[in-house]
């Protein structure tokens, strides 16, 4: 875990949870990096451990997280905790307990308090606490910052970012559950993503409005949240996360003073890795969207008739993710998602759970 490692010994890895972000985000990003190798997968489902045993041959699979680190448990460099959110606090505090590294899927914690003590607790021991938001790393995102790091736009005015879903009938699981202590609903899932990306975009923010509805029959959680968040800059964002909507809009729409830019569909990677594929497989480049659906630049014109240039997508890179906690843990790179980011992000999400309630603007 320091710079005097050998690059080519790939450091150990023990993931806690192998459902949906485990198994199909954590696991094959974490096999697919060359200088990472997945040593230890816990969870207490036999179908799931026989999922991880059967995709991952010589994995050692245990029932509870506190197995990687008892007494006589093989080595590990780092735990990534892809369990369900409200245990994400307990677990990444044992594992930073034990003296290992830590990697916690989004949301780090349920309040910005709890975020902030566990980055506490990371610097006193000196250990790496990262936070995975992989949609940092979507190709259409990346592309965004590279237009506003070529000052395309000129200076932006509003930032619209959807991430909307058409799913008239609710799943159940814990993710929909409405229990505050599971930390369920839309606004703590892909709330959790758009937020971090305005925040990662305009920075700091400064008043808080959202309104947030459970819209589904039998539904528990928010399945349909608006947050309009103004920047300490003054660009004002607008976020949309939903499972009922029919008809999906931009996924981006950023409007500047000299152009906007607006882009349809979602980064392919999920989809994916969903269905198998993992990176450095196959013929066709990770992350690569078809011509089809790159996003167009310009003014005056509505890019569905014809309006603006197209600007070819960057390709998604989940993997760099990884690569960046490698090298962080290696000495040679800074962390690529830190706690204290995460809890900026959470400051947001419970003044929009706030205002919401309470029909007000809140200052996080």
């Amino acid at each position: 875990m320091t710079g005097t490692d050998s690059p080519r010994t790939p450091l150990r890895v023990g993931l806690v949870g192998y459902g949906l972000a485990g198994s199909v985000f954590h696991a094959p990003l974490i096999a697919a990096s060359g200088d990472l190798a997945l040593a230890a997968v816990t969870t207490g489902n036999p179908e799931r451990a026989a999922e991880a045993r059967a995709a991952h041959p010589g994995v050692r699979v245990a029932a509870k997280p506190e197995e990687l680190w008892a007494p006589g448990a093989e080595e590990l460099d780092l735990v990534v905790v892809a369990s369900p959110n409200k245990t994400h606090v307990e677990v990444a505090t044992a594992a930073l307990e034990a003296g290992l590294p830590v990697v916690v899927d989004k949301p780090l914690a349920g309040t910005a308090a709890e975020a902030r003590g566990l980055a506490a607790l990371a610097e006193e021991r000196g250990l790496l606490l990262s936070v995975f938001q992989n949609r940092r790393w979507d190709g259409d995102f990346r592309t965004l910052r590279r237009l506003l790091d070529e000052d395309a736009l000129g200076e932006v005015q509003r930032f619209e970012s959807r991430f909307e879903r058409w799913r008239p009938k609710p799943k159940g699981g814990w993710r929909e559950s409405g229990a505050p202590e599971e930390i369920g609903g839309l606004l703590y899932d892909l709330g959790s993503h758009v937020v971090d990306q305005a925040l990662v975009l305009f920075g700091p923010v400064v008043s808080v409005y959202a309104e947030s509805d459970v819209r589904r029959p039998g539904a528990e959680a928010d399945d349909d949240t608006f947050l309009a968040l103004t920047h300490a800059n003054g660009v004002r964002s607008h976020l949309y996360v939903s499972a009922t909507t029919a008809q999906l809009g931009p996924r981006f729409r950023v409007l500047g003073r000299r152009a906007g830019f607006v882009k349809y569909g979602l980064d392919p990677q999920e989809a994916a890795l969903r269905d198998g594929l993992r990176p450095g497989s196959g013929g066709a480049a990770w992350g690569a969207e078809p011509e089809e659906l790159w996003g167009r630049l310009g003014a005056g014109k509505s890019p569905l008739t014809g309006g603006g240039t197209p600007v070819e997508s960057l390709p998604g890179d989940y993997p760099a993710y990884y690569a960046a906690v490698a090298a962080a843990l290696r000495g040679t790179g800074p962390n690529p998602v830190t706690a204290h980011e995460a809890a900026d992000a959470l400051d947001v999400l419970e003044a929009a759970r706030r205002s919401a309630r309470e029909g007000i603007t809140v200052a996080p």
